[in-house]
């Protein structure tokens, strides 16, 4: 009976949740926990994601199809995992598309898991936090199904997808998923900023919210703080993908024209 209620209130758990729950009853015997993982494995009542990572298959559902939350395994696959990009817009219910691809922060990510069609990334904490303590900066505790799940805030996730777009898809994706976010503490995406250090990231920040100061209600004060961060020399948007665009002075960037004119709003 206590076993059921622990997988009943732990839809996905990990082998030290395991041993945990059975050491407060007395279990201590690590072959004992291990006999208990695999009958249960053959049973068909947990499925094995990866070495140490579990989920729960309710009675009468069959393990190979039972649909496992992604986020849930994405919250679980460290023990400090964050999720952050793209996945945290999903997570929010602000990305324009739904992905199959997880991405969560962590100080030492695993290695890429791949479980059913969904793939999930670990990223390191950005150097620049690590340095100063300040990882969970802007980081939210949510509950889920009975478990909590850290997620980056919607301000730092702001700055995140400008700041990794290789995580978060095309700019169109990055745009409509943003603009979908009715409201942004800019004093806390400023402080962010901050903390990232990185001139690049202060200049599409400051981008992004001057396209659209009339809806995020942006002030000019917010604009100069960003505007007092841009690189001194021109930058593309993203490196990685550096194409022809429009230069803006007023960021030091090399916008693509797709971009700055927004041109997937002429398909709607």
């Amino acid at each position: 009976m206590k076993l059921r209620t622990f997988f009943r209130t732990h839809p996905v758990f990990t082998v030290e949740d395991f041993a945990g729950f059975l050491s407060s009853d007395g279990t201590h015997n690590l072959r004992t926990q291990e006999s208990l993982l695999a009958y249960h494995v053959k049973a068909g009542s947990i499925v094995r994601v990866r070495r140490g990572l579990y989920a729960v298959v309710p009675p009468g559902a069959a393990a190979e199809t039972y649909p496992i939350d992604p986020f849930l395994l994405a919250s679980r696959i460290t023990k400090d995992a964050v999720l952050a990009y793209h996945t945290a817009l999903e997570f929010h219910g602000k990305a324009y598309s739904v992905y199959e691809h997880f991405t969560y922060l962590a100080a030492s990510p695993s290695r890429p898991v791949i479980f059913r069609s969904n793939q999930f990334k670990g990223v390191e904490f950005p150097k620049a936090l690590a340095l100063e303590n300040r990882a969970s900066f802007d980081v939210v505790t949510t509950d889920r199904a009975g478990l909590e799940v850290r997620v980056t805030g919607l301000e730092r996730t702001l700055v995140d997808v400008l700041n990794r777009p290789d995580l978060s898809g095309s700019w169109e994706e990055i745009w409509r998923s943003l603009e979908s976010v009715e409201f942004f503490d800019l004093d806390k995406v400023g402080l962010y900023v901050d903390l990232l250090g990185n001139a690049t990231t202060a200049a599409k920040v400051g981008f992004f919210l001057e396209q659209h100061r009339e809806s995020l209600m942006v002030e000019e004060a917010h604009l100069k703080t960003f505007q007092d961060r841009r690189p001194r020399r021109p930058h593309y948007l993203e490196r990685s993908r550096r194409k022809a665009g429009r230069f803006v002075a007023a960021w030091n960037l090399v916008i693509p024209e797709e971009v700055y004119e927004r041109s997937w709003e002429e398909q709607r």
